[in-house]
């Protein structure tokens, strides 16, 4: 519970408080990572600010339980920095509300779902009934019949876009990948790891994939099947591709639906779209061929987990027997989390679609909220329709971006409205901005950047464009 620090005691099961007099606070001075000037990111050479050593046991740490209590007085204070992080997270898009402490009696359990979810291995300590019940669900979302889907819940989003693409390479084996630049990287890395052909498709001033961009490049490679990756929310500006006019495209470029596999990459806003109602809808009615979501971003989930949905017929071109396992390898993993389903089951079963679309409502009006607040504010701002990601010119200070956590590129940053996101959060970030900014720009030798190529010209609220 929130405010109690507990000790688990080793070979018995009470929970024990540590003493009343203990202060966490004595670990970590600040809570806030420390700004690293003209910071350069070199594979390798990135030092962590703190290093947990492990160290041996002394001989007589049984006898004295020195070790244990180091350890619980560690792990507290780590626990007082998330709480302090948590307060000031904006800026990715993870739903940080949620309560599992029914769950807690699971975790004495290694939980592995090997294999494919709908072949039970010989391994017995799985929870495959909930992973099928969830893809089931997801599955009714994106109307799919159960007999013509087949899927896995998955470490994290990246693991889907891996999978999807991955199926679409099998079906057509000489396919090109075709993805918008403002794409998820994870879509990128799979053209390298598969050695495929990929085409970087331009992108309107939204984020969103430029259609008649498209459309010329397919033209360009009429002879060769094309393999699309389709955002239902970009990672920047939360820009949904128009997925009607993308088969649209497709098909007056030439192509029928046996020569185009399109995976639709719904990390975030997968699983938000189906409740807005002007959405355009995503559903396996249309010629695609997969759809991945997050677990851990809108559903909540205290580790990175995600669903692929795929349709069965395709599967059989990726998946071998594995004598083993006793089941088919169909999966980018081997072991998978078997907490993960357990923990997302839970969650479908207590919010159910209409939880979902109260949440979705909320964080959409929560975004426009903040987004009015911001051009209030004189603050160039842009809010695409469907998207609860709120795109700003970058703070000038680092430690404001750091201690809110926001993304940033280039000239912009932005924060993500999630279900944990209040009103009261929201002012309490606009009121720390306002007045920060109002001392970077004070002396009139800084001016405020101009995002108009980022946000358009009527989202800038530069010195040119306001």
């Amino acid at each position: 519970m929130v405010g109690s620090v507990e000790l688990y005691v080793a070979g018995d099961d009470k929970i024990e408080p540590l003493p009343e007099d203990f202060d966490p606070t004595t670990v970590i001075k600040e809570p806030v990572p420390p700004v690293v000037k003209n910071r350069e990111i070199v594979l390798g050479r990135n030092v962590h600010t703190t290093c947990l050593a492990v160290t041996e046991p002394d001989a007589d740490d049984e006898l004295t339980g020195d070790r244990e209590a180091y350890m619980a007085s560690v792990l507290a204070r780590y626990r007082k920095s998330l709480l302090e992080r948590t307060k000031h997270h904006l800026g990715y898009p993870y739903n940080l509300d949620f309560d599992y402490g029914a769950l807690a009696q699971l975790q004495h359990f290694s939980i592995n779902n090997l294999g494919d979810p709908f072949i039970e291995s010989n391994y017995g300590v799985h929870s495959r009934q909930f992973e099928v019940g969830v893809l089931d669900w997801f599955a009714r979302l994106w109307e799919l019949e159960k007999n013509e889907y087949w899927g896995y819940i998955t470490n994290c989003g990246t693991e889907g876009n891996l999978h999807g693409i991955l199926v679409g390479r099998e079906v057509f084996p000489d396919g090109i990948l075709y993805a918008s630049r403002e794409s998820h990287y994870s879509v990128f890395k799979a053209a390298r790891m598969y050695r495929m052909e990929c085409v970087k498709v331009e992108t309107l001033i939204s984020g969103e994939i430029d259609c008649e961009d498209f459309k010329s490049k397919l033209l360009c490679h009429k002879d060769k099947p094309a393999i699309i990756n389709v955002n239902i929310g970009t990672t920047v500006k939360g820009a949904v591709d128009d997925l009607d006019l993308v088969i649209q495209k497709l098909e007056e470029a030439g192509f029928t639906h046996d020569t185009f596999y399109i995976h639709c990459d719904g990390a975030l806003f997968g699983l938000m779209m189906p409740f807005v109602k002007r959405a355009p809808k995503v559903t396996f009615k249309k010629p695609i061929g997969s759809v991945s979501v997050s677990g851990h971003k809108f559903v909540g989930c205290p580790m990175p987990c995600g669903v692929q949905i795929t349709r069965l017929e395709h599967i059989n071109a990726l998946s071998r027997n594995v004598e083993y396992l006793a089941s088919r390898d169909a999966t980018i993993m081997g072991s998978r989390n078997g907490h993960a389903p357990i923990f997302l089951w839970y969650t479908l079963n207590r919010k159910g679609y209409r939880g979902f679309q109260k949440e979705v409502q909320k964080c959409l009006r929560n975004a426009h909220y903040l987004k009015d607040r911001l051009r209030a504010a004189g603050i160039g701002a842009m809010l695409n329709e469907l998207s609860s990601t709120v795109v700003f010119e970058r703070p000038q200070d680092e430690e404001f971006v750091r201690k809110w956590q926001l993304a940033c590129q280039g000239n912009i940053a932005h924060v993500v409205v999630m279900p944990n996101i209040t009103i009261e959060k929201l002012d309490d970030f606009l009121n720390e901005l306002v007045h920060k900014r109002a001392a970077w720009f004070q002396d009139g030798k800084v001016q405020p950047p101009c995002i108009a190529s980022d946000v358009g010209k009527e989202s800038c609220l530069c010195a040119l464009h306001k």
